[in-house]
């Protein structure tokens, strides 16, 4: 561990790189003592009983972040995994009670594949569509390196190829095994097999139990930070499984439209008030569905930034977007019928909230819809950065994804996070105006009626 100096420490500095790996983004933000959450203050915003003061957490990282060293642990509570008022007791037996439900599922599926556990990765179909085993030798050897004949999996299962899931999801496994060996290889980390195996794992077993969605190219750069900061592949699995409750929309596609439509739509509504010109501008070149900005809606900015940089931005997003009521929507959703509905008789502090959510409390986003998530603000603050470049040199949607993609070099976190945030204020007074005017517009008409 590198010593935390006062200067500030880059946040790629606690992954270690490849020496052959110079390109890609360079890291901005840096661990500065006095601003990000150390291990210090972490430990001691816990009472004897284990209960957290969620409020102060929040406080520090929205100021700077999380220190590497604790992130892991801090995110399982930024994510939903436990409740801040749990004890120390109650998220120990949670924690166990997920582990020993990780390895039945991690059983099943092992079941139905035997590569799964097993510490091989196939990148090649060993299925047909129709479920027949493939017989190609060079299939058959990539899947089983040790057996010299038999099956894909080791012997005759003709019987589950018929069952239609099972298909399915045995076709996404070969699909997994190709995105994680292009996954983070910059790292050393990802050098070990092992690593490998349990991001192929985490994402074969995930792909098997949330069958509505499977596995999705783009869910590999999500999981890949979660098994560097949690050693034990189970609790990696469990933070994987409560970030997909966020994002999972954004993967489900159809023939007809694609999962992150929704914050597409959002994301041109919001630009077209802030940035008229550019709206115009980004209509007028074919490009008013927005779907240039669908990588970084997917794979929340990894591509755009670096590694470490990438990590400090999520969990400033969580953070501004962390509401307390998360964990027992989760575990009790019964309990909760909306996001933002209280529990009666328990009055939330508002310090509880995240300062983004604070903000949609405030204005009074208490309507049937959601309110719009902090990436639609993010990539919106991107655009707005962009803006004058877009409109002067863009004549074709192949120039607005060059300029966008040219963020490699000059997007910051921090900046993109705070402009963000102000962009969201904005926003909400902007619309509050509209909506003013609306009404007294009808109020005039009423006098004419």
């Amino acid at each position: 561990m590198m010593m935390w100096k006062d200067s500030g420490v880059p946040a790629d500095s606690f992954y270690e790189a490849r020496s052959e790996s110079a390109d890609g983004p360079k890291s901005k933000f840096k661990i500065k003592a006095g601003k990000t959450l150390s291990a210090r203050r972490w430990h001691a915003a816990f009472s004897p009983d284990g209960h957290l003061d969620i409020a102060s957490v929040l406080s520090r990282i929205q100021r700077g972040g999380v220190h590497p060293s604790i992130r892991g642990e801090v995110w399982e509570f930024l994510l939903g995994c436990f409740d801040p008022k749990s004890t120390v007791e109650e998220r120990e037996q949670q924690r166990q009670h997920r582990r020993v439900q990780y390895a039945r599922w991690k059983e099943l599926c092992q079941a139905l594949d035997s590569h799964v556990g097993s510490g091989r990765i196939i990148t090649a179909p060993v299925i047909t569509e129709d479920g027949q085993p493939i017989q190609d030798p060079l299939v058959l050897l990539e899947a089983n390196p040790d057996q010299s004949k038999g099956q894909a999996n080791g012997g005759p299962e003709a019987e589950p190829y018929l069952d239609k899931q099972v298909i399915e999801w045995k076709l996404t496994l070969h699909q997994i095994g190709l995105d994680v060996l292009r996954t983070d290889r910059t790292l050393v980390f990802y050098e070990k097999k092992e690593n490998l195996s349990k991001l192929w794992d985490i994402l074969a077993v995930y792909a098997w139990i949330d069958k509505d969605v499977g596995y999705c190219q783009g869910m590999s750069d999500l999981c890949s930070p979660l098994i560097i900061l949690l050693e034990d592949e189970a609790d990696a699995f469990w933070c994987f499984e409560r970030l997909m409750r966020k994002l999972r929309g954004n993967f489900r596609c159809t023939e007809r439209s694609v999962g992150v439509e929704n914050q597409l739509q959002s994301l041109a509504s919001i630009t077209q008030v802030l940035d008229p010109k550019l709206h115009q501008h980004l209509e007028t070149l074919g490009g008013g569905d927005y779907l240039f900005a669908v990588r970084m809606f997917m794979v929340l900015f990894r591509r755009e930034l670096s590694f470490g940089d990438s990590l400090y931005l999520w969990e400033m997003m969580w953070a501004l977007e962390y509401y307390p009521d998360m964990f027992c929507m989760y575990e009790e959703p019964e309990l909760i019928n909306e996001k933002n509905e209280v529990s009666k008789g328990k009055v939330k502090s508002i310090r509880q909230f995240g300062k983004f959510e604070r903000e949609n409390l405030k204005n009074g986003t208490k309507t049937s819809e959601a309110p719009l998530p902090i990436t639609v603000f993010l990539v919106a603050s991107v655009l707005k950065e962009k803006s004058a470049r877009l409109i002067q040199e863009a004549r074709g949607l192949d120039d607005v994804v060059k300029i966008l993609n040219e963020t490699n070099g000059d997007l910051d976190a921090k900046k993109t996070c705070s402009h963000a945030i102000r962009l969201h204020k904005k926003y909400l007074k902007m619309v509050r105006i509209s909506f003013k005017k609306i009404i007294l517009c009808l109020f005039g008409l009423l006098k004419f009626i």
